[in-house]
């Protein structure tokens, strides 16, 4: 794969400014933002920064930047996992942020587009009183852009699938500044090949995408939700399976260990129990809802679980969810000072408990702090390593425990990224996971990028 051989210079820097003008940033503290995300990976800052307002300003700037070879690096609100924003080569950071226009609205197909910038919590104050929402939530309020590079996904997968099922089309700016429009809006078609499937995922390596459309969901008569502990983890998973395997249709069923939960108790200020505890949303109509609690309940029990804990109203929703969403840095707080480390396996339900039961045990042995978290009703967990930066050896043994999950994790069928995307973290995994398929992505790369600039070094190694 060839690799871009120029940096950005004076001459391009000038021409940059005569297609955005002051929208082109060199500032040192904006360019070391833009060249960090929220994981652990070191930062590479690029070369400039700018800001576009439309799909032809980005034609014109991937234009300018593909004549020299100098690398493009597409940014919404820097919220990936896997270092995906790093400019590893240097290059000229797009931040689509300005990009951030509803453009239709259409409640009788239930979908929307919108540019790239467009946030998900945007998107959803705007269609709330039109009865309609965006159903994926990874938890950061990313944008729809940056959601569709990375094919985000998050706690309501596990009824209302991710964004590989949710975006209908999408409008990319090619390496070469050729612009495709990938689909069409209709629910289905069968006229060629799949290419919006194959921009979602891409993480900006084989082009930058300025537009989506993507699809609506009517929002739900009633919801409730819940909260309940288990005596132990196995428990909390079977429970889950059974209801997976009882057809429930659960909206949301999250997956919480005890370092979890009792580091979510000190952050958040609650008094859950510190125990393996599942959270579960129900949607449906008031009879539907009131069912699939009655038979969750019943499953619960089985395995040990009780004491359900409700919300109803939405502000308690609202305040539950936001107890989940805070994992994260719920965790970060039980060492302040320390940085996380988060991991991201997924396999199939009918492995997960195993997975999870074992890499628990993994963590145990290795004496790190090392919480579990996931979107268990697709098979989908996290392991969240707090370790001090500065420490070699801890995180030699975060680096080897995470391995050894990832490797189990494949051998079980699995992946390596549920949700988190490759970014430059994970491409050690991909040979493992995908053997001679790596080489069909390459061809693709090669194919639509042939001069390497699109997020160079991302998915696929130099």
């Amino acid at each position: 794969m060839s690799t871009p051989a120029a940096r950005l210079d004076d001459g391009l820097l000038a021409e940059l400014r005569a297609i955005a003008g002051d929208r082109v940033v060199t500032n040192a503290s904006v360019r070391e933002r833009h060249g960090r995300d929220e994981s652990y990976h070191p930062g590479h800052a690029p070369d400039a920064v700018v800001f576009p307002q439309s799909t032809e300003e980005v034609v014109a700037l991937v234009r300018a930047c593909a004549a020299r070879k100098v690398p493009i690096i597409p940014f919404g609100v820097g919220t990936s996992l896997e270092g995906h924003v790093a400019a590893l080569q240097g290059g000229m950071c797009l931040d689509l942020s300005r990009m951030n226009r509803i453009i239709a609205v259409r409640p009788e197909d239930m979908d929307a587009t919108c540019e790239a910038g467009v946030t998900r919590k945007h998107l959803n104050e705007y269609v709330r009183d039109r009865g309609l929402f965006f159903t994926v939530d990874p938890g950061a309020d990313a944008t729809l852009g940056g959601m569709a590079a990375t094919r985000a996904s998050g706690t309501n997968a596990v009824r209302y699938g991710t964004m590989r099922d949710k975006v209908l089309s999408l409008v990319v700016v090619l390496a070469d500044g050729r612009v495709i429009r990938t689909s069409r809006r209709a629910r289905k078609s069968a006229a060629g090949y799949d290419l919006t499937h194959l921009f979602v995922g891409s993480e900006g390596t084989l082009g930058v995408i300025t537009e989506l459309t993507v699809r609506l969901n009517g929002i739900p008569e009633a919801i409730s939700a819940a909260v309940t502990a288990f005596p132990d983890l196995a428990s909390a998973v079977d429970t889950v399976i059974a209801t997976l395997q009882s057809g429930v249709p659960v909206a949301r069923i999250e997956l919480l260990d005890e370092v979890q939960m009792k580091a979510l108790n000190r952050y958040a200020k609650l008094s859950y129990r510190e125990a393996p505890t599942l959270f579960f949303e129900f949607h449906g109509s008031d009879k539907s809802v009131i069912e699939q609690v009655e038979t969750v309940k019943a499953l619960a029990r089985d395995f040990g679980g009780a004491d359900f804990q409700w919300a109803a109203r939405p502000e308690d929703r609202a305040k539950l969810w936001q107890a989940r969403h805070d994992a994260h840095y719920a965790a970060m707080a039980l060492r302040p000072g320390a940085r996380g480390m988060a991991t991201d396996v997924c396999v199939p339900i009918s492995r997960l408990a195993e997975c999870i039961l074992e890499t628990r045990a993994d963590i145990d042995r290795s004496g790190l702090v090392a919480p579990i978290v996931g979107h268990v009703g697709d098979g989908n967990f996290h392991v969240i390593f707090v370790i001090d930066p500065d420490d070699a050896d801890e995180i030699r043994r975060a680096q080897a425990v995470n391995e050894r999950m990832v490797l189990r994790a494949i051998a079980m069928d699995g992946t390596c990224t549920g949700e988190h995307g490759v970014g430059y973290g994970k491409i050690g995994f991909l040979a493992a996971e995908h053997g001679e398929a790596l080489g069909a992505m390459r061809a693709i790369k090669r194919a639509l990028d042939p001069g390497g600039i699109m997020n160079p070094g991302k998915i696929l190694a130099p």
